[in-house]
């Protein structure tokens, strides 16, 4: 008897254990995806929205990798990563003028099986049509952006004018202002002006906005050396930098330019919707409920012009883990998702029938408003070496707006004829 029990409890312990075994064998295992990101400027909605996910999922995790706030820098990093054909990363976002250039050197995976016509008819159609090459999609629009203008107006309002229409109209108002505030920190203009992607998009809607432009979409033709690109660059470098705005404004990106405005330091501010959010919060802003936003102004005689941004998700080729991407990618943007980062992030909507929604419509009518602005918001020229045709004019410009002595149109040739030559590489790319 003695003996029988122990082979008992030896028999039980054995039979427990092998159905623990099948159990855990039945299971569905944890995958953890990489999601590759720039440094938010709301990092608790993403991170909510994360949560939410791997609640929603749980063999799902998500692991988040952030890299810096700059676009450029950002690109430095995810495309070494690609290059060496990195499957540690999974699911990565993409400037809206990144996916001809990951696409055409094979390193986003092509998604149309996945996100059909039928789906991508939800969503507004710039975006989608940035995130399509050569008859194939490769991104699903995260957010939208377009160039905005941000005032104080309450000082508009004490001084009775009307949001400016015209870059020139702007300074003038600015002048009377600072006269009247007598302030000496206080400063007209504030944007981005350091040599970054951010520059060439401010820079684009001042030539825009003078009927200017860096290339003629039809023709495929140089502009930048043209009279009216040179008369909104001469524009930016004399009544602008070091005067409307600081001159340490060619060191700002987003982040810079809009603490200058926040903290109550600047009365135009040029930058992407989820400023609103920023501007108008008391916790953050010294200027909360005096802010008011509208369109760009623009050159005597011409329309505002506003540089379509925003981000794109895509999927790495070399991923282990596409399936899991694909679902992460689906719930970051589905409706629910899109309603929490315009919500509590600022950010514009891709999808169409956010701005349906009541809560949208009551709590941010900015963003109904310029729903027409964002459908209309050009793109930069699409191309997959962009980043080439980018790096040139974030050099020329850069050089064009910090040195007041310096001859625009030798420098705007001598810049127009590296563009062609850019161009010409393309070409040759496409044969």
């Amino acid at each position: 008897m003695r003996c029988f029990l122990p082979r008992i409890i030896i028999c039980g312990i054995l039979i427990l254990f092998g159905f623990w075994h099948l159990i855990a064998a039945a299971a569905p295992s944890t995958t953890e995806i990489v999601f590759l990101t720039w440094k938010p400027s709301q990092p608790a909605a993403w991170e909510k929205l994360i949560q939410k996910f791997q609640k929603k999922h749980p063999y799902i995790t998500v692991k988040r990798q952030v890299s810096p706030h700059s676009s450029t820098e950002y690109h430095a990093i995810i495309t070494q990563r690609l290059k060496n054909r990195d499957p540690s990363v999974d699911v990565f976002l993409m400037d809206v003028v990144w996916p001809p250039e990951f696409a055409n050197a094979g390193w986003a995976l092509d998604l149309t099986p996945r996100f059909p016509e039928s789906e991508q008819e939800k969503f507004l159609k710039g975006p989608i049509s940035a995130g399509t090459w050569r008859g194939k999609i490769y991104g699903v629009p995260c957010y939208l952006a377009a160039g905005l203008f941000y005032y104080r107006k309450d000082l508009l309002e004490k001084y009775h004018f009307n949001p400016p229409r015209t870059w020139p109209e702007m300074i003038r108002q600015g002048e009377v202002i600072l006269r009247g505030e007598s302030d000496p920190g206080l400063y007209i203009y504030s944007a981005q002006f350091k040599q970054y992607e951010g520059l060439v998009c401010n820079m684009l809607e001042f030539l825009r906005s003078n009927g200017g432009d860096i290339l003629d979409r039809n023709t495929g033709r140089v502009l930048l050396d043209r009279p009216p690109a040179l008369e909104a660059i001469g524009f930016v470098r004399d009544r602008i930098i070091g005067n409307a705005a600081p001159r340490g404004v060619v060191t700002y990106e987003e982040p810079e330019s809009l603490s200058l405005f926040t903290e109550g330091k600047a009365v135009f501010h040029r930058n992407w919707p989820y400023a609103w959010a920023v501007a108008d919060d008391p916790r953050k802003s010294a200027i909360s409920g005096k802010v008011g936003v509208g369109f760009l102004p623009a050159f005597k005689g011409h329309h505002h012009a506003a540089t379509l941004g925003g981000w794109h998700f895509g999927i790495n080729t070399f991923s282990r883990h596409p399936d899991a991407a694909w679902q992460f990618i689906r719930f970051m943007t589905s409706k629910e998702s899109q309603k929490t980062l315009a919500l509590e992030a600022g950010l514009a909507p891709t999808r169409k029938s956010v701005y349906e929604d009541p809560t949208i419509q009551q709590k941010m009518p900015h963003l109904i408003a310029f729903l027409p602005s964002f459908e209309k918001a050009a793109s930069r020229p699409p191309s997959p070496i962009y980043p080439m045709l980018s790096q040139e004019l974030q050099r020329f410009f850069s050089t064009a707006i910090i040195k007041k002595n310096v001859a625009l149109p030798s420098l705007a040739r001598t810049s127009a004829g590296r563009l062609k030559k850019l161009l010409a590489l393309e070409a040759m790319m496409a044969k």
